[in-house]
């Protein structure tokens, strides 16, 4: 029995696929790196969200109309 053959990826499809491991990796590592300064510094890493305090409407900044 023939089997049909099992194209080559491209070039270009070759490069992505690495390019996006490496970003992949590049990524990992610097979480990696940040989180080790973060524990020498006592802190932790990612940093916690602060509670966004609620504001009155009239306090609100922002872009005003102008008056006219």
């Amino acid at each position: 029995m023939n089997q049909p053959k099992k194209a080559w990826p491209s070039l270009a499809e070759i490069e992505r696929e690495v390019v996006a491991e490496s970003r992949e990796w590049g990524r990992q590592r610097l979480q990696e790196r940040l989180q080790q300064l973060a524990e020498q510094q006592g802190e932790a890493f990612p940093p916690r969200a602060t509670p966004a305090s609620p504001t009155h409407p009239a306090q609100r900044t922002g872009k005003s109309k102008p008056k006219g």
